[in-house]
């Protein structure tokens, strides 16, 4: 029996990571300017505190025009309940995860530093490069 790949083999490890204390504006400038959704916020460590998504930042944003007051930190506007995956987890395991989540991509991890992140799409590229591997 071969062993099944693995969510570090399809993985992205060319990360954009925020910090909680950048300026939510700044962090919203990021996200725009690189087309990501989201991305992960990391302590000064290396560990995942939290994700902002642009979801996230539409909230910030809505909150700074009723205030009339925009700014603020992105720790103030993360996501800090983060669903991750190990990067050793196989990919039907990982999948699996996809289906049972709203989420569109998810950090990964070992053995708790985060060490990349894993998308939708990552996960279909994987599925079928292994499915059309086997025919």
């Amino acid at each position: 029996m071969t062993d099944r790949p693995r969510v570090a083999n399809y993985m992205t490890t060319d990360l954009v990571v925020l910090e909680p204390e950048m300026e939510i504006l700044h962090a919203m400038k990021i996200l725009l300017e690189k087309r990501i959704s989201g991305a992960p916020v990391v302590d000064a460590d290396g560990r995942l505190v939290g994700v902002l998504s642009k979801k996230d930042c539409i909230r910030a944003a809505l909150q700074g025009a009723y205030h009339q007051e925009w700014g603020g930190r992105v720790s103030a506007y993360m996501s800090t309940q983060v669903q991750t995956l190990d990067a050793d987890l196989d990919l039907v395991a990982a999948a699996e995860r996809f289906l049972t989540s709203e989420y569109r991509r998810f950090p990964v991890l070992r053995e708790g530093a985060l060490v990349g992140q894993i998308s939708r799409a990552d996960m279909l590229r994987a599925l079928v490069e292994n499915w059309s591997a086997r025919l």
